[in-house]
C-alpha cells in the first residue's frame, strides 16, 4: 500500500515533528512495558529488577534491529552514512530486534541468576502489539511496499496490513495459550514459530523486495519470491522448533524430579 498524501508526522510540538513510526514504537514498548511488569510482580519478582530487565531488553532489540538492518542494506547507508542512527525514519529489523533483545534478556537474567524461560513468555504481548502498530506507522513512512497487482488495478499489495494481522495472529495464539499451563519459554517460541512462518509465506511473498537466486514474479498476483527472509525461513523454523522441544523436556524433566522428590 502506498499513499502518497499521507504524512509520516502525527503531530508537531512546536518546530518538533513526532513521526507515526516514532510514536507508534513508544507506545508499544510502553504497552508492552506495563503487561511485562505487571506479570512479573504477579508471580514475586522484584518491581526493579524486572523495569531494568525490561528496559535492557529494549535497548538491546532497539540496537539489534537497527544493526541488521544497516548491513542488510548496505548500499543505502554507505551513501548516507548519517542515516544510520535515524531510525525515526523506519529500518528496524524484526529478526535484528529478537536477537538483540533475547542476548540482552538472556544476559542480565544470567548475572542476577534468574532462570529467564518464565519471564521470557511475558515479552510476546509487547512484541506482538509492537508488530501490529509499526506496520501501520509503515504506511506513513511509505515503506514496507507491496508488489503492484494487476487484480488491484495496478496498485500495490497492502503488505503492512498483512503484516500488521500477523501480529493480530501472533496475540491471538498468545490468548489462547494463556488458557492452559504451558512450559517455560513455550509460548515464546510458539510465537517465533507462527511469526516466522507467516512472515515468510504470507508478508514476504507480497513485499516488493529484492529477490536472490530464485527470481519469481506473478505480476497479476503482486506476489514474489525468493527475499532474503524467505531464504532464512526454513533454517530459523528448524531452530525455533528445537528450542520448542527443548523447553518442553525441560519442563518434563523438572516435574519428573519432582515428583520423585
Amino acid at each position: 500500500m502506498d499513499l502518497p498524501g499521507v504524512s509520516p508526522y502525527a503531530f508537531h510540538i512546536g518546530p518538533l515533528g513526532i513521526r507515526w513510526y516514532g510514536l507508534m514504537m513508544v507506545v508499544s514498548m510502553a504497552l508492552g512495558l506495563a503487561y511485562f511488569v505487571r506479570q512479573g510482580k504477579r508471580h514475586g519478582y522484584d518491581e526493579d529488577f524486572l523495569y531494568n530487565l525490561a528496559l535492557l531488553t529494549i535497548v538491546g532489540g532497539v540496537v539489534g534491529a537497527r544493526f541488521i538492518y544497516v548491513v542488510t542494506n548496505p548500499g543505502f547507508f554507505l551513501q548516507f552514512p548519517a542515516e544510520i542512527i535515524r531510525i525515526d525514519h523506519g529500518g528496524l529489523s524484526i529478526h535484528g530486534a529478537l536477537l538483540g533483545g533475547f542476548l540482552a534478556f538472556w544476559g542480565y537474567c544470567r548475572a542476577k541468576g534468574v532462570a529467564f524461560w518464565p519471564l521470557l513468555d511475558w515479552s510476546v504481548p509487547g512484541i506482538g502489539v509492537g508488530i501490529v502498530l509499526v506496520r501501520i506507522a509503515n504506511i506513513f513512512n511509505r515503506e514496507i511496499l507491496g508488489h503492484p497487482a494487476e487484480i488491484l488495478g495496478g496498485m500495490r499489495q497492502p503488505a503492512q496490513l498483512y503484516g500488521s494481522a500477523i501480529g493480530l495472529v501472533v496475540l491471538l495464539v498468545y490468548v489462547l495459550q494463556s488458557r492452559r499451563p504451558t512450559a517455560p519459554g513455550e509460548r515464546f517460541w510458539t510465537f517465533f514459530l507462527v511469526y516466522t512462518f507467516l512472515r515468510g509465506v504470507v508478508e514476504e511473498t507480497v513485499r516488493d523486495n529484492p529477490l536472490y537466486l530464485i527470481h519469481w514474479v506473478n505480476p497479476y498476483w503482486g506476489l514474489g519470491a525468493m527475499t532474503l527472509t524467505q531464504w532464512v525461513t526454513l533454517p530459523l523454523l528448524l531452530f525455533g522448533w528445537m528450542m520448542l522441544r527443548h523447553v518442553k523436556k525441560l519442563d518434563a524433566s523438572r516435574k519428573e524430579r519432582e515428583s520423585q522428590s
